[in-house]
């Protein structure tokens, strides 16, 4: 694990490279972990660490995660903006599992870009892997496609106001419910002014509160696949992921006490530390030849899915507006 954590360092050291801040120090760990699995390989004594850096340290980021969140922040965005966020999570999730069997796309894989399209980036991936149990080659592919694309929407968005007539608060709502990953939202609201930036922020914060129900949703097509496939063959039963109800437990706690801003920023310090080095691991796991054997068809699927993400957060934006 201590590997791990030196990649999730340069990570974070990355970020000082012009550049290369518009990334977060999670995607940064990430490719240089499968750059360094694709050059040396995964020597046998690295195996334990990055497993328990994968899986035990991923559960407990998620935990901490609902530490950032409150349900005053749902209540905030009042009826009309709580349906944007949840029309366009819902469609764009349905959506895109449908395309991905209309594309042939791998059940697991489409699952996972279903998931970071729709609520929150590489941290819902990697959180939904929970439930779907892909391959490392999945989480690390569906890592890029949503990295790449909210890249592309922080870049592009700024034109929108414009075109569409967006006043600030408009505009924040929409980036916040169709952006990627938090800071790439922050990087679209920013862009137009402060007060689209914090709107944006809001919404993008109660958007990742979505994230518990999306994995258990996850678990539960998991478990009915798991009871067909295992009829006349045994019990076969897929976990509850019940860190997503620390998530909440948490989630609730920082909505009920008035937890000290030193106390939730050295948490927020440590979740993007553990989910660094989560991924880290998962970038050592990968095989770059599995990555190329997915070929392009999950990279339209998400390219489709984050399309239909922007133009129905759009219209919703513009009729509740």
């Amino acid at each position: 694990m201590c590997f791990c954590a030196f990649l999730a360092a340069v990570g974070h050291a990355l970020r000082l490279v012009p550049g290369l801040d518009l990334f977060g120090p999670m995607i940064l760990a990430i490719v240089l972990a499968i750059l360094v699995r694709a050059l040396f390989g995964l020597p046998a004594f690295l195996v334990a660490g990055a497993a328990f850096a994968a899986r035990p340290l991923l559960r407990a980021a998620v935990i901490l995660l609902g530490l950032q969140l409150t349900f005053a922040d749902l209540a905030a965005l009042g009826p009309g903006g709580l349906a944007v966020i949840a029309g366009s999570l819902a469609a764009t999730f349905a959506l895109t599992l449908w395309l991905g069997r209309l594309f042939g796309v791998e059940r697991g894989l489409a699952e996972l870009i279903a998931a970071g399209t729709s609520v929150c980036g590489a941290s819902a991936v990697a959180a939904a892997n929970s439930a779907t149990r892909a391959g490392e080659a999945d989480v690390a592919y569906a890592i890029a496609c949503v990295t790449l694309f909210g890249t592309l929407a922080m870049l592009a968005y700024p034109l929108v106001p414009a075109l569409a007539g967006l006043d600030a608060a408009g505009y924040g709502l929409f980036v916040g419910a169709s952006v990627h990953e938090v800071a790439q939202v922050a990087g679209a609201g920013f862009q137009h002014s402060a007060a689209a930036g914090e709107a944006a922020m809001v919404a993008k914060l109660s958007r990742v509160l979505l994230l518990a129900p999306v994995v258990f949703v996850l678990a539960a097509l998991a478990r009915r696949r798991a009871r067909a496939d295992g009829q006349g063959q045994g019990d076969c039963t897929v976990p509850v992921p019940w860190f997503v109800l620390g998530f909440l437990a948490m989630a609730g706690l920082a909505s009920i006490i008035d937890i000290p801003g030193p106390v939730t920023g050295g948490a927020a310090a440590a979740t993007t530390t553990l989910l660094t080095l989560a991924l880290a691991a998962m970038g050592l796991q990968t095989d770059l030849g599995a990555l190329k054997a997915r070929g392009t068809r999950p990279l339209l699927l998400a390219a489709a899915a984050s399309l239909f993400i922007c133009l129905l957060s759009l219209l919703l934006v513009s009729v509740t507006a």
